[in-house]
């Protein structure tokens, strides 16, 4: 069974290992629709390195999706490129939730200890 180890992104090229891949070939899409130029190389006797080069035309406002899957459709794994002003507002709601959630497990751990310690 093939597995992804991620490596990361840098200068417009996402990379990461595949071991396990046997004889099965490797696609990457965003949108429905296969990434070009995506290279499978093999490094050993059981791992592959992937380089999944990011076009500028796929980069837009917004979070997109990369999903790294074999031919037959199963998933390995995916990573996004986050981008634009309106993101900040999402990021923004998302840290206001996130506190607000922290408040409320906060406040009930300390009633749990004031209960249990009296």
């Amino acid at each position: 069974m093939a597995e992804l180890i991620r490596e990361g992104f840098s200068r417009g090229i996402w990379t990461g290992i595949i071991t396990g891949l046997g004889e099965d070939t490797v696609e990457v899409v965003l949108n429905g629709a296969p990434v070009p130029d995506v290279d499978v190389a093999p490094v050993s006797a059981n791992r592959h390195k992937i380089t999944v080069p990011i076009r500028a035309e796929v980069i837009e406002d917004g979070v997109q999706s990369f999903v790294i899957q074999l031919r037959d459709g199963s998933t390995l794994g995916h990573f996004t490129l986050a981008a634009g002003s309106a993101l900040d507002d999402d990021m923004r709601a998302e840290i206001d939730l996130l506190r607000a959630e922290l408040d409320l497990l906060k406040r009930a751990f300390r009633r749990h200890c004031a209960e249990t310690s009296a």
